[in-house]
């Protein structure tokens, strides 16, 4: 067990206050500290071009620096899902994953995990205890880049309902029948992790091993939390209000199931991001409930 002493918490807090100080300030749109070379044509990758003609409030060189790499997993049309890994100089003591588009008509929480993405990189928000932080920001690309872009992925299965958990079989049948009304935006699939997508995101859960996953979704504008620890209490102008779990979730499966930490994160709309300062004091929350509530815990995956 690591337990940071009352001196690293004061300089943690003391070094977040300044930096937020000078975020505030940040208007929106402009650019971000570190210079931002535009990409040439030749430079740019066919998945970026795709992505930033959906996502709201990012540019084609945001993308481009994001390093977003190929994983060897392909959504149900064939597309490559996309990852990235900012790893500390030092051994990571902590591993979090950050998850965006996992349903395709949420953008906005796709744009939020880039921008998160650079500050992660950037080192501008750092953690004195080193974090490998692992980015997925479209979990969910064929809904995302489909002609209209939609929930569930092109086999029309809520991948947030197609987890392991226990009594799936019986459960997220009956709860969708039940309580949706049979609504197709989330259908839970006729098998767990019958779906391509969800089953890369299991499979990173059991490799990568995260110590925490935070989901971004859209646009119910609340916190919500599942897991074994203090919840933090409030990231931005997203305040707690834990929701319930529902068959197939992730909170529910990770979480609840397998008592690894979930944030997930509901910003206020599916289309448009935040605010600049807004995201960064959300960034800067997180870190600040990380160093308080998770790195004092034991870490003993």
């Amino acid at each position: 067990m690591r337990f940071w002493s009352f001196f690293q918490r004061c300089a943690l807090r003391a070094t977040l206050a300044s930096l937020w100080a000078v975020g505030v300030s940040t208007p929106v749109g402009a650019a971000p500290e570190s210079p931002v070379s535009s990409p040439t044509a030749a430079s740019v990758t066919p998945e970026c071009q795709a992505l930033v003609r959906r996502l709201p409030n990012v540019t084609l060189a945001q993308c481009q620096q994001a390093g977003l790499n190929a994983s060897a997993a392909r959504s149900v049309q064939g597309r490559r899902i996309l990852l990235t890994d900012v790893l500390p100089t030092e051994t990571p003591q902590l591993r979090v994953l950050v998850l965006g588009g996992m349903h395709g008509d949420e953008p906005s929480s796709s744009s939020v995990a880039l921008h998160w993405l650079h500050w992660a990189r950037d080192g501008a928000f750092a953690l004195p205890q080193p974090v490998h932080w692992r980015f997925i920001p479209a979990l969910n690309p064929d809904g995302l880049l489909m002609a209209r872009p939609r929930r569930t992925n092109a086999n029309g299965v809520d991948l947030n309902r197609n987890f392991p958990t226990p009594e799936w079989e019986r459960d997220a049948p009956r709860y969708w029948a039940q309580r949706t009304g049979k609504d197709p935006r989330r259908w839970p699939g006729k098998v767990p992790l019958s779906e391509p997508e969800s089953r890369y995101l299991h499979k990173q859960m059991q490799q990568f091993k995260p110590h925490l996953i935070v989901s971004l979704h859209a646009p119910y504008g609340v916190l919500d939390f599942d897991g074994p620890i203090t919840p933090p209490s409030r990231l931005g102008r997203l305040y707690l209000d834990q929701v319930g779990i529902y068959p197939g979730s992730l909170g529910h499966y990770a979480g609840v199931h397998k008592a690894m930490p979930v944030v997930t994160v509901e910003l206020a709309s599916a289309k448009t991001t935040p605010r600049e300062a807004e995201m960064r004091q959300m960034w800067v929350d997180l870190l600040r409930w990380m160093s308080e509530r998770l790195m004092s815990a034991p870490l003993g995956r």
